[in-house]
């Protein structure tokens, strides 16, 4: 037997069942269904004034109705009648009703079974006036059943039934199939707290339904399918979001057709509905050429209850401040979501992982990221997790105010592993927390979220406190908690332009600003020259930290030298800096430089003892210099963008950068493709080397550029849809 799907409605064709004519004082109404219709489900109960039929405890489950049996409002008829057909094994529907021609009011209604009479097939208009056939017919579920209850109302105000059929024409449905008829299937109201509670988690509808039978005791009980189940999170998601999500989609078509490297996917899902949404401008795609070595996937729409479930990828570029990498508006949040959403991100990034990544604490995303970024390190982000803190322990921090800070110095201060553990351990100790499930789970995670263990991976922070970590950085004053889906489409593009506006500022400040020296030291001068304005101030402190710190021999061989480099006065915090006099290569216990690309001041101050007068060019990272995204000078960028000139320094990049990813692109199909492509970018490289000394134009100070980085696309498979842009 055939069940209809939730939200689309058959069509009907109605007609008077008992052949009672039309009198002067009624007028016939019928309800036809049309295809697409959204359906209401028949709530048993709604509507119901009176818990008595005629004398009858209401709801008696072996009651059936006769002629001449009364209730106390139309509401209760239909009740009765739809629970009636759920006992009994069919789905019910309202056929047609009449109104009185003096005041229009409802005086009789006629329930049917929901395979009653039989289809009429339609055509949907055609552009040229003519008819179009619909692409998906609906299974054939009418097979002029008669079954049916008709009530009328009287004088007294009670409805009567005038004619009720019993008898029908086709299968009944068994009881442990009747939860699939369309009028017995009710999304409850612990039900739906249940869904977004689970919803919410990021559990799928699958697993949501799982939970749901478990909860009711077996899937006739729950009273709604998976497809119910689906439905419902939909209509949630869009009433949460405060507009359609369709919008959204016309923008970035529209951007798609401004500009053809603008990239973005639909995930659709196997009801072939949106699910979720990805896009990443020109912009977003360059910067993770330049700066995609560590990213934030940033949910904190989840733990701030946002409205808009909208989740953007972002980084940090060479002054230190957040940077695009695309966004994702999330309707659906399972496993395989991210999953999608992490490989379609991958693939406008041009299919180069990151070394590592920083997302919230949650089960599903760490699914997903070890499924596609097996080799990146993983990181939940710190503050996520206090303020989890401060949710999961709220009893004990109003009983201990100090026990936060305690948490907050154990976690972010300590220098070493056996420092933290011991820490930790005496921290358990003293609030008597050794049940405590939620810190037993987090200290599991600790190699994931307590810094001393990730030290040893790059994340681009240059401060032990730097907020990078909170991942709401690059969005705030923008997007807040009533944020709706249509406001986001402005907000997104002004937040887009006043990063823009920040990063052009601060490269106009490391040209035009520069900083005051503070020492003799000839590698104060040259990082002044390489780094960034804010990032030299960073190693100004390191560098200046040097002139209190002691470097002492504790063992040297052949190949290393070992120091141990202290405060003066402070020999019993001490760090040790291996150092290899032949390559001038040293690492320290603290490792700073391998946590942000900067030199600690432990390997300053050995490099200070032992003369090494400038930095090595290996610790200097070009991400970190103010040539970061360019081989030319920033002076002419920043000049022409002040003069408004109509061909500045940003236009003419950009041109060039979407020309070279044309070559990029179709270069990496195949072998030939590849070779013809190299040697076309090379004869132009040479070209233009020969014009620069021609012309006398700008020198390049930074050697090579990233061209061979440069993003390439490929078609998503999608079945809804999906569109790869560049």
């Amino acid at each position: 037997m055939e069940f209809e799907p939730l939200g689309i409605r058959n069509d009907v064709m109605e007609f008077d069942m008992f052949g009672l004519g039309v009198g002067d004082e009624t007028i016939d109404i019928e309800h036809p269904i049309e295809e697409g219709e959204s359906n209401q489900l028949m709530d048993p109960f709604d509507g119901i004034v009176s818990g008595r039929i005629s004398g009858e405890v209401y709801g008696d489950m072996n009651l059936e109705s006769y002629e001449g049996m009364e209730f106390e409002s139309e509401e209760a008829a239909k009740a009765f009648y739809n629970l009636y057909a759920r006992r009994v094994g069919f789905s019910t529907r309202i056929s047609m009703s009449r109104r009185s021609r003096r005041d229009g009011a409802i005086i009789q209604r006629s329930f049917v079974c929901a395979r009653e009479g039989f289809r009429v097939e339609k055509e949907k208009p055609g552009r040229d006036g003519g008819g179009a056939r619909i692409k998906r017919p609906r299974a054939e579920t009418r097979v002029g059943c008669k079954a049916m209850l008709v009530v009328k109302i009287q004088n007294s105000g009670r409805w009567v039934v005038s004619g009720f059929v019993k008898e029908h024409n086709h299968e009944l449905v068994p009881p442990d199939k009747v939860h699939c008829l369309r009028s017995h299937r009710h999304v409850s109201g612990p039900a739906k707290l249940l869904i977004d509670t689970l919803q919410g988690a990021g559990i799928g509808p699958s697993g949501i339904m799982s939970a749901l039978i478990k909860e009711y005791g077996g899937i006739s009980s729950v009273g709604f399918t998976e497809r119910d189940c689906r439905n419902y999170m939909r209509s949630s998601k869009q009433r949460t979001l405060g507009g359609d999500p369709q919008t959204l989609l016309d923008y970035l078509k529209q951007k798609h057709l401004e500009n053809p490297s603008f990239f973005y996917a639909v995930q659709g899902d196997e009801d072939h509905c949106m699910s979720n949404i990805f896009w990443a401008d020109p912009e977003a795609r360059s910067n993770f050429i330049y700066f995609g070595d560590t990213v934030t996937f940033d949910t904190t729409y989840r733990s701030n209850r946002f409205r808009l479930p909208f989740a953007p990828f972002t980084g940090v570029n060479h002054h230190g401040q957040p940077v695009l990498f695309g966004c994702a508006l999330l309707l659906n949040e399972s496993e395989a979501s991210f999953s999608w959403l992490f490989r379609t991100w991958l693939m406008a990034m041009c299919g180069k992982p990151p070394l590592s990544i920083t997302t919230d604490h949650d089960r599903v995303i760490r699914l997903a990221v070890r499924q596609v970024f097996p080799e990146a390190r993983h990181r939940f982000c710190k503050w996520h997790i206090f303020k989890e803190c401060q949710e999961k322990l709220s009893h004990l921090l109003s009983e201990h105010f100090n026990f936060e800070a305690e948490f907050h110095k154990c976690v972010s201060f300590t220098e070493s592993i056996e420092e933290f553990e011991a820490c930790w351990f005496t921290l358990i100790d003293k609030y008597d927390l050794g049940e405590n499930e939620w810190l037993q789970a987090i200290y599991v995670d600790r190699k994931q979220w307590v810094p001393v263990y990730l030290r040893d991976t790059f994340f681009a922070e240059i401060s032990v406190m730097q907020r990078s970590d909170s991942m709401n950085s690059y969005f705030d004053g923008y997007v807040n908690a009533s944020t709706t889906l249509q406001q986001f489409i402005k907000l997104y593009e002004k937040a887009v332009e006043s990063r823009y506006e920040k990063e052009v500022k601060a490269d106009y400040d490391t040209m035009h600003i520069g900083p005051a020296l503070k020492t003799p030291s000839p590698m104060e001068k040259q990082a002044a020259e390489i780094y960034t304005r804010k990032l030299f101030i960073k190693f100004q402190e390191e560098l200046v930290e040097t002139l209190t710190f002691l470097a002492t021999k504790v063992d040297d061989n052949e190949a290393t030298t070992v120091f141990q480099v202290a405060k003066f006065g402070e020999s019993h915090k001490s760090y040790l800096v291996h150092y290899n006099v032949r390559e001038i290569k040293a690492s320290c216990s603290c490792q700073m430089f391998e946590f942000s690309g900067l030199l600690c001041r432990h390997i300053l101050t050995v490099f200070r003892v032992t003369n090494v007068l400038t930095l090595p060019p290996c610790y200097v990272l070009k991400r970190w210099t103010r040539n970061a995204k360019s081989g030319l000078m920033l002076e002419e960028q920043t000049c022409n963008l002040l003069n408004n000139c109509q061909e500045s320094f940003n236009v003419r990049y950009k041109n060039l950068q979407l020309e070279a990813l044309k070559y990029v692109d179709e270069g990496v199909k195949d072998e030939e493709c590849y070779q013809v492509a190299m040697d076309a970018l090379r004869e132009a490289a040479h070209k233009v080397a020969i014009a620069k000394k021609t012309d006398g134009g700008v020198s390049n100070s930074s050697g090579t550029c990233k061209g061979e980085s440069a993003t390439q696309e490929s078609h998503v498979n999608n079945p809804f849809e999906a569109r790869q842009l560049g």
